[in-house]
């Protein structure tokens, strides 16, 4: 069955390409991402950060809609879980994992965001990268690991076995989306604390070995005047960024 788009900005969105590979999630099909973006009650930091992720692309290439179920890996601040949570609605769910320690700064972000009516249905839940949920959690709709995968590495989590759990945990038809700062091919995993980049064949690599399929490409973050050669924090143009969808096939 076809998904409905609820908003004209979906629809051109679709004819450009950038919510290829949304089916087999379930749900009524994507969030009004513009709606979500514009609403009045969202902060002048989140306006501020949307400013470098283009959210209502970003967030509607993942597929994420009314009633779904949702993890969100590396939630730091959680500009990202109150985006999901205004997608998924009040008959939704939001997990947002961090592993501790937590950057107090962060912490401190995320605690008082939690406070705000929009993250009612978000559950904070403080657990290792590579097993991000207790026991009996699962069938989920779809994971979010936006510009922390990179962080993974080093800090010596078990990506494999990471990614493995990942796996399990979703539904089948179920997508994990993945953006993070592309560093220069060659690099692989070397550059993540250096440069706070990684190499986007190396994630390809490394969530495919777990079983899952790429299914689609985003290209809407991509910034080809970015050498890749210095730290993300330092440079001197719109940092480049990939982002990927895998599904677990059905």
């Amino acid at each position: 069955m076809p998904f409905r788009f609820p908003s004209p900005v979906a629809r051109a969105l679709l004819a450009l390409g950038v919510l290829a590979g949304c089916a087999g999630t379930s749900g009524p099909g994507p969030a009004d991402y513009a709606a979500i973006v514009a609403a009045p009650d969202r902060s002048g930091a989140d306006r501020k950060t949307d400013e470098r992720r283009d959210p209502v692309k970003l967030f509607a290439f993942t597929g994420i809609g009314p009633g779904m179920r949702v993890l969100e890996m590396g939630a730091g601040g959680g500009y990202t879980a109150e985006m999901l949570a205004r997608a998924v609605g009040p008959q939704g769910k939001v997990y947002a994992q961090d592993q501790p320690p937590l950057f107090p700064r962060a912490a401190e972000a995320y605690d008082a965001r939690a406070r705000g009516p929009a993250m009612r249905n978000v559950e904070r839940v403080l657990r290792p990268f590579d097993d991000p949920l207790p026991p009996g959690v699962g069938n989920l709709d779809a994971i979010t690991f936006f510009f922390a995968y990179h962080d993974t590495v080093h800090a010596g989590v078990d990506r494999a076995r990471m990614n493995r759990r990942l796996y399990e945990l979703l539904k089948r038809g179920g997508v994990l989306v993945v953006a993070d700062h592309s560093a220069r091919p060659g690099d692989g995993v070397g550059v993540t604390k250096s440069l706070h980049r990684i190499e986007e064949a190396s994630v390809v690599r490394e969530i495919e070995a777990a079983g899952f399929r790429l299914v689609a490409r985003g290209e809407f973050l991509r910034r080809p005047e970015d050498a890749r050669d210095v730290a993300v924090f330092r440079a001197p143009t719109p940092v480049d960024e990939f982002v990927l969808k895998f599904r677990k096939p059905e």
